[in-house]
């Protein structure tokens, strides 16, 4: 008996499920490419139960006679490819013919086709890999397959889908993907009736396909790249160096408008602008890269996402360049008529002399006493860290999550002619300071017996208000401790009396239980004064009158439950005079160091009196751009 066995056809199309069908966004990939190839202009997809449950998608596209509707779930039949020679000319996005059999040996599929004008149309049914069910159905224009029940026949497969929504993240994906690569092409995605995606055709401005993919905010950010060469033409658009991601999730290439993963081509771009980006952000490209079809073999990949060029290097030397030439141009410092007059872009190289004139004129300017230079700084001259690109912001911390102690969002007042506070000019990116910060600052002095000037991360300009900052860090210490009910906060001997009002007496006597809860002592000691016992760490050695005089306005009544919502403004007062009476003087480097460590674990979300940690931030490039 012979030991090798011809394997069933239902068996074949399910180990090549397995490659082809890799999760839902695989099957959202797949009919959405055969729908473009059919001549589509318009792709709907609609999902449930994050792709798993059903899957839907309908075109408008050419549609299917009832032959070709019935043998396109047959394994290897296809439209795409008739001889040998076309393996190697491939210009669809489909080729292979194994797709809608794969897919529909692991589901419950059914289609719906019909070709332009006919009278009736092909309804089309397959459970599991099953005989097909054909039936006649109405007219409709194009084609709409659904898919049910995903790997239901195959459990094994199934138990390894992740979340539905870590599913649907994927399928969405799937679909920006090939959204930016056919902008004439509208495309909308939906789950469970709730919008996913939504792009009419883009085709004349394809920036508002890639602000629909990436978010409105990417679109004053965008420009054009174009290269071309023999053989090789690159387009797309860049995001200036002003805005970037922590993460290479908008990083898109394309060869021949077929998304591609490419290691080579990923590092071209990344060492494009690695002199423009600060350690842990990512480039935005789009880029789209078209070749003679026989210099690209597109037959490495199942899933179609590697390919291999014949001329490797030549395609990244084309996007090198095309990249390279916008970056070092620099559009985003100014106007065509400053470029004009200053052709000559600058590097990070000059980064101590853009500091220095900048802060000459501000001592013109009488802010106060000459600073120290960055001519020692990293990035100055013999230094080598890279400029980071940002635009120029404030920490101005938006109001708290629903439900917190402290209700959002809070403005702090509106100063005409400023700059957009740290929060309001890119909210998604900056409403709370990134991780470590702080501790990446280094301090380089004192800027009218107030403001700390420190170096930031990539050359930024970075002016640090202490007591705003001061007052961050104690009201983040205040509310914890107050959050803690198992823990008392220490209290630090503070023994004097005070002469106050009358009404403030009363205020401070009648919340004397949560001037206890805060860590505030104290007793009526006859008349209008009262004897202050002990206050808060960090609280030692402030006005105890100014205290306890803004104290008694800031209580809660005292039918109120004593929890953070009801004291916060108190919290808010004492943070306000810990602030006040450590930054009376100017801190010493170790002070200064330890406070920007509290300021990396502190809250950024709860309002407080000075909200405003860093005044501001001046990056390199904003600092070239005023200094032409």
């Amino acid at each position: 008996m012979s030991r090798i066995a011809r394997l069933s056809d239902v068996l074949i199309n399910k180990i090549a499920a397995g490659e082809v069908v890799e999760r839902p966004a695989s099957v959202v990939k797949e009919l959405c490419e055969n729908s473009l190839d059919a001549g589509a202009r318009t792709v709907r997809v609609e999902l449930e139960g994050g792709g798993v449950g059903r899957i839907t998608i309908s075109d408008d596209g050419h549609g299917m006679s009832r032959e070709d509707a019935t043998l396109c779930l047959e394994r290897h039949a296809t439209s795409k490819l008739r001889e040998l020679d076309d393996l190697f000319h491939i210009d669809s996005m489909g080729f292979r013919g194994e797709a809608i059999p794969a897919i529909a040996s692991v589901s419950r599929f059914t289609l719906h086709t019909a070709e332009p004008d006919a009278h009736e149309g092909t309804k089309v049914m397959v459970e599991g890999g099953g005989p097909p069910t054909v039936e006649v159905a109405p007219p409709r224009l194009g084609t709409v397959i659904t898919v049910e029940d995903l790997f239901f026949n195959v459990p094994a497969r199934r138990k390894f889908m992740r979340q539905g929504a870590t599913e649907l993240k994927h399928c969405e994906e799937a679909v920006v993907r090939l959204a930016l690569a056919y902008p004439e092409v509208g495309f909308f995605a939906s789950h469970e009736g709730n919008e996913l995606f939504s792009s009419p055709v883009s085709e004349h401005d394809p920036r508002e396909r890639i602000a629909a993919a990436l978010g409105p905010a990417s679109f004053p950010h965008l420009f054009p790249v174009e290269e071309r060469r023999l053989g090789v033409v690159v387009t797309g658009y860049l995001a200036s160096p002003e805005y970037t991601l922590p993460n290479a999730r908008g990083l898109y290439t394309f060869v021949n408008r077929r998304y591609i993963r490419d290691r080579g081509l990923i590092s071209t771009v990344q060492r494009a602008f690695q002199d423009f980006l600060p350690a842990g952000r990512q480039p935005v490209v789009v880029l789209h890269i078209d070749v003679e079809p026989r210099a690209v073999d597109v037959n490495v990949h199942p899933q179609k996402m590697e390919v291999r060029f014949a001329d490797a290097r030549g395609v990244q030397d084309a996007v090198s360049a095309a990249l390279s030439r916008v970056l070092r141009a620099a559009p985003w410092l100014g106007t065509p008529e400053q470029q004009a007059a200053n052709p000559q872009p600058r590097d990070a190289a000059h980064y101590a002399h853009a500091v220095e004139r900048f802060l000459t004129r501000a001592q013109e300017a009488t802010w106060g006493a000459p600073l120290p230079t960055a001519m020692d700084a990293p990035g100055g001259p013999g230094g080598s860290m890279p400029a980071r690109p940002l635009t120029p912001s404030y920490f101005s911390p938006n109001g708290g999550a629903q439900g917190s102690a402290f209700p959002g969002p809070f403005q702090g007042p509106q100063v005409p002619g400023r700059s957009p506070a740290f929060g309001e000019a890119q909210p998604q990116l900056n409403e709370a300071p990134p991780p470590g910060y702080f501790a990446a600052l280094r301090p380089m002095g004192l800027l009218g017996s107030r403001f700390h000037v420190c170096e930031g991360p990539g050359g930024t300009l970075v002016v640090l208000d202490p007591h705003a900052a001061l007052e961050r860090a104690r009201l983040t210490a205040y509310l914890r401790r107050l959050d803690d009910d198992t823990k008392a906060p220490p209290p630090s001997l503070f023994g004097t009396t005070v002469d106050l009002s009358l009404a403030a007496v009363k205020a401070l006597v009648d919340g004397r239980e949560a001037l206890l809860k805060l860590g505030v002592d104290v007793e009526p000691f006859g008349g209008t004064a009262l004897a202050l016992k002990s206050v808060p760490p960090g609280l030692e050695g402030v006005d105890p009158r100014a205290l306890l005089e803004a104290l008694s306005r800031a209580l809660p009544p005292r039918s109120a439950p004593l929890d953070v919502t009801s004291l916060a403004e108190a919290v808010r007062v004492m943070a306000c005079h810990a602030a006040r009476r450590a930054s009376s003087s100017p801190l010493t480097d170790a002070q200064l160091r330890a406070l920007l460590g509290e300021l990396d674990r502190a809250d950024f979300t709860p309002p407080c009196t000075h909200g405003t940690v860093v005044v501001l931030e001046m990056p390199l490039l904003e600092l070239e751009r005023r200094a032409r």
